[in-house]
């Protein structure tokens, strides 16, 4: 399912009429994205070319081919990032989160679609608006560099994933990976509760969903993990998980 991104609930912020400390201060996002490369006292400047979205769980909001005129920061939730192939099949390339950005790296039309695996809230720039103030706040441009820069080691991370780890290694490299950029639920320790089916993973790992399984039950076996019946992982051998996980590396 997908629709049209002008469709979405959308509204300029302005911090200086929000209650308390302001939308954005209060951003999940606030000190891990593109805002953290401003003052408090600054961010109504990118607060005025930012415009808010709300996504519901399965819609797609950015469509491969449609024309790049935007980028987003994700705020809160998880989507997950995907290219269809001439055959039919899909390709998950990425999960993004809180503090991430989607469409940066694009050129004239996005080369990817983005769907929501989890209701997701973000905030969208136009790329000749936030032009615009790079002038005045050359940090901010300095930042999305260094994202660009980030996004590519990603990519080459996941080409290195696909076409030299075994099972194991791909699913302890990536549940490794979520452990670091992912809070554990709630007095549970360790436990990831991952937003993403065991589907969405198995595409990203370019594995079955059996063998997925599969490794997690090798996994299971070997004391590194625990899975439970909701399909929460525990990490119980964090640095075990994480020799396994750089095996090919």
């Amino acid at each position: 399912m997908s629709f049209d991104v002008a469709t979405l609930r959308r509204r300029s912020i302005n911090v200086l009429t929000e209650n308390g400390l302001g939308l954005c201060t209060r951003c999940e996002a606030r000190h891990i994205g593109l805002c953290d490369a401003l003052h408090d006292d600054d961010l109504h400047f990118l607060a005025g070319v930012a415009r808010q979205g709300t996504v519901e769980k399965n819609h797609v909001f950015v469509t491969e081919g449609d024309a790049a005129r935007s980028f987003f920061n994700i705020n809160h939730g998880t989507a997950k990032l995907y290219k269809d192939l001439p055959d039919g099949r899909r390709q998950i390339t990425g999960f993004v989160g809180a503090g991430d950005f989607i469409g940066l790296a694009a050129d004239t039309h996005y080369a990817f679609s983005a769907e929501a695996i989890e209701p997701v809230r973000f905030c969208r720039f136009d790329r000749v608006e936030l032009r615009a103030i790079f002038g005045r706040f050359p940090e901010i441009e300095r930042r999305l560099l260094e994202v660009a820069s980030h996004e590519l080691i990603v990519c080459q991370e996941h080409s290195l994933l696909l076409g030299r780890m075994t099972a194991i290694e791909r699913v302890a490299s990536f549940l490794d990976v979520w452990l670091h950029r992912a809070p554990p639920c709630q007095g549970s320790g360790i436990t990831l509760n991952l937003p993403m089916s065991r589907s969405d993973l198995a595409e990203y790992l370019g594995l079955t969903i059996e063998t997925v399984s599969r490794a997690l039950a090798s996994l299971r076996k070997q004391g590194v993990v625990a899975v439970a019946a909701d399909h929460r992982i525990s990490i119980l051998d964090p640095a075990r998980l994480s020799i396994i996980g750089q095996a090919a590396a």
